[in-house]
């Protein structure tokens, strides 16, 4: 009953004058059952008097269901919003149940730590802790657990900002709970379900999700699950302007807080009545709002910054430029500094969504005080945070505050055009640098650019020939992407792309250029895509290679999903021709494994490349992989990850994948695709070059042919594959389609 949310039946189930049973372990267990029922009902004074009791019980005598009595403190303290007397009493029963083997307490310890972990906002950690709870409610099979872990990863994934990682994990985990009957825990699933909704736009969604929430919620009388749906559904009010509806619920959540004591409910129903204040042009009411849930100590660090976020836009609508720009920078710190707690890669990769309106609205407002140069640091300090830490180009710090920097310089030492592009909700931006000056001209809107970008891609997948078919897109992009500062680019300095969001998925070589006559925009330029104008700066000069190669490919098939490449072994030898024998290490067949790579040290090759299968992750892109050989003693032995390649650090001049979709199918605010490419940019590869969709296994040997007589006779890594791309387009055959030629790109490392 206590899992089903029933907790009004609990308490009936125990008479208030029952007399204590002679057995204590049994009167423990029922202590602790009423106690967490009580919490459920905010009951807070008689659960702690329940709870009283069981700790005289429990110090007379050791029970077993003393851990039980350990854990319902720690829900009680959490309850009040009491994380840190939380974590410790769930720490307490989880070294107890281990010491006394008690397998339920221990997944149910590990999940509570989870919960704890969420709402102190350690993402990163309660992702652990719940992905170690649900390996061990599997193994008991314990189904409530099991959803309840999953759920929780959700909620991780979801604060990392990945929410659709997050919303297949919260659908799966109400799913489960219907089917047992949880209603409580189903509540919870339907509100974090409703969140993600929000977060992508899908409002009707959120609305009926959060609306369903608080009807199970009533039914069973959960005022922590009122309270919570409540809030979320002003929140979805406030972004719709109904402001009537937005603070009815956002004082019902705060009245129902108050009433339990709970001060982060109560906080953060201030923060939306804040907003909807500032809405109402209600300056002073909504001043003091917010500054009460910017400067209280128990506010969570994104309340606080969504706090300073509302503060700046208030400011900037009342025309108090100097205090809005500092309440701007004030919560990108608060944002920097959760963001440098984070410990693992994938957890920074994903988070900084969280701050992308933020960014998005500082930078709109610095152009529209005329700030150009001040707005291009600051959009270029949001960039490629992951990958220059990877590096050490940055440190992990909490500085908000970019270097000044000198972007003409920049190109100037970079001898190259820079084309930095900006997509945003309401307006985005292309500055254009030159090695003489820096232009910044707005765009159309990312919704408007990606739909475009979208259709071209599908039309180059169909393998249509733009020039020859009118397509309207590829010149269309152009005119809105290139045309206008064309001025500035130069046919004797090459073009270097930083894109943001779907333009990562873009190849810009594919563009049509209508002047003098129609033709793509790869024969006038040579192009390739850096992460950040930082990475491009810290590029080092053309290294002096010594010419080894590692070459792996041709390998066994492992799997029916990946058969054998006809053309592998040809394009193997294409490529073995342009280096002397001595300085080749080629693994093939049998011996192309993951193993043979990480033990083959890769940091000693100036050339590493594969010719095999990709796979790439959407939800996970550091689980993206080349396919090689099986490696004997694992099941997915055969694939070379992503994140186990960026632990191995290399010094190459150039790594390139003949692997399909080898750039990443997913891009990330501030760091662009990621994939195999990043991955290998990150161990410290100079450039890469990886492939944007399905490369051709017809088509490919004669490419990477090409490039290698181009590096061999002297050429960059960018001319010589410019060459070869450009021997495909002017030939007679299929081959000149962009399919063809345009799916590999070439990216700059450091």
């Amino acid at each position: 009953m206590l899992w089903r949310g029933l907790n009004d039946q609990v308490l009936q189930s125990f008479s208030v004058n029952t007399i204590a049973s002679p057995d204590m372990e049994s009167r423990v267990e029922e202590l602790s059952l009423r106690s967490v029922a009580l919490t459920h009902l905010d009951r807070l004074a008689e659960a702690n008097q329940v709870i009283a009791e069981a700790n005289r019980l429990c110090d007379f005598e050791s029970y077993s269901a003393c851990g039980d009595i350990i854990r319902a403190r720690g829900v009680i303290a959490l309850e009040r919003g009491e994380q840190l007397e939380a974590k410790r009493d769930f720490l307490e029963s989880l070294k107890y149940a281990s010491t006394h083997k008690d397998g339920l307490l221990e997944t149910t310890a590990l999940i509570n730590l989870s919960a704890v972990a969420l709402q102190q906002e350690h993402y990163d950690e309660a992702l652990d802790w719940s992905k170690s709870a649900y390996r061990d409610a599997v193994q008991l099979g314990a189904d409530d657990l099991t959803q309840s872990a999953l759920g929780n990863q959700g909620s991780a994934y979801y604060g990392l900002g990945d929410p659709d990682k997050a919303l297949e994990l919260f659908l799966e985990a109400e799913n489960r709970a219907a089917l047992l009957g949880s209603t409580e825990i189903r509540i919870a699933w339907l509100t974090s379900a409703g969140n993600v909704y929000a977060s992508t736009g899908q409002l009707l969604l959120a609305e009926r999700s959060y609306k369903n929430a608080i009807q199970f919620a009533s039914q069973i009388n959960n005022k922590e699950e009122i309270v919570n749906a409540s809030m979320d559904l002003a929140q979805i009010y406030s972004g719709l302007t109904r402001l009537e509806d937005a603070d009815h619920y956002a004082n019902q959540a705060w009245k129902m807080a108050q009433q339990s004591g709970n001060r982060v409910d109560m906080l953060n129903s201030h923060l939306i009545l804040g907003e909807t204040a500032a809405l109402r042009h209600d300056w002073d009411r909504a001043s003091n709002l917010l500054h009460e849930v910017e400067t209280a100590p128990d506010s969570q660090i994104s309340m606080k910054w969504a706090a300073e976020h509302a503060l700046a836009q208030m400011y900037e609508t009342q025309g108090q430029r100097s205090s809005a720009q500092h309440a701007y920078q004030s919560a990108l710190a608060s944002f920097e500094s959760a963001r440098a707690e984070l410990k693992q890669d994938d957890s920074r990769l994903s988070f900084v969504t969280n701050a992308a309106r933020i960014y998005d609205d500082y930078i709109h407002f610095l152009i529209m005080q005329h700030k150009s140069v001040v707005a291009l640091e600051a959009a270029d300090w949001s960039r490629a945070r992951t990958l220059e830490q990877g590096l050490g180009l940055i440190q992990n710090s909490k500085n908000v505050q970019p270097l000044p920097f000198s972007p003409t310089q920049i190109a100037r030492n970079a001898n190259a055009t820079l084309l930095f592009y900006w997509l945003g909700e309401k307006q985005s931006y292309l500055w254009a640098v030159s090695p003489d000056k820096t232009e910044v001209v707005p765009l159309p809107t990312k919704r408007e650019i990606s739909s475009i970008i979208v259709r071209y891609n599908n039309a180059l997948l169909k393998l249509e020939d733009p020039l020859k078919d009118e397509n309207k897109d590829g010149s269309a992009l152009y005119n809105m992407l290139v045309a206008p500062v064309s001025d500035l680019i130069s046919a004797h300095r090459p073009v270097i792309i930083l894109a943001d969001g779907e333009l990562s998925q873009l190849n810009f070589e594919t563009l049509l250029v209508s002047s003098p006559t129609p033709h793509y925009w790869i024969e006038d330029a040579t192009i390739l895509s850096a992460p950040s104008i930082r990475m491009v700066t810290a590029a080092k000069p053309a290294i002096k290679s010594d010419g080894k190669l590692l070459l792996m490919g041709d390998a066994v098939s492992p799997d029916p999903d990946y058969p054998d490449l006809p053309m592998a072994y040809s394009e193997i030898q294409q490529i073995q021709k342009h280096f002397p024998s001595f300085k080749e290490a080629v693994f093939t067949r049998q011996h192309a494994t993951p193993a043979a790579y990480l033990s083959a040290k890769p940091e000693q090759y100036s050339y590493i490349h594969f010719v095999a299968h990709g796979t790439a992750s959407r939800l996970s892109p550091l689980d993206s992989a080349v396919i090689l050989s099986s490696s004997r003693g694992a099941p997915d032995g055969y694939k070379l990850y992503a994140r186990d390649i960026l632990q191995h650090p290399i010094n190459a001049r150039l790594v390139t994948m003949a692997a399909c979709y080898s750039s990443g199918t997913r891009s990330y605010a501030g760091e662009g695709l990621v994939g195999l490419s990043w991955a290998f940019l990150r161990a410290g590869a100079h450039s890469t070059i990886g492939a944007l969709w399905d490369v051709s296994d017809e088509s490919t040997p004669r490419l990477m042919d090409g490039l290698y007589s181009g590096l061999e006779s002297g050429l960059s890594p960018a001319t010589a594959l410019r060459a070869s791309k450009l021997a495909l387009l002017h030939s007679k055959g299929n081959f000149r389609r962009p399919f063809y030629w345009a799916p590999f790109q070439l990216y700059v490392g450091r």
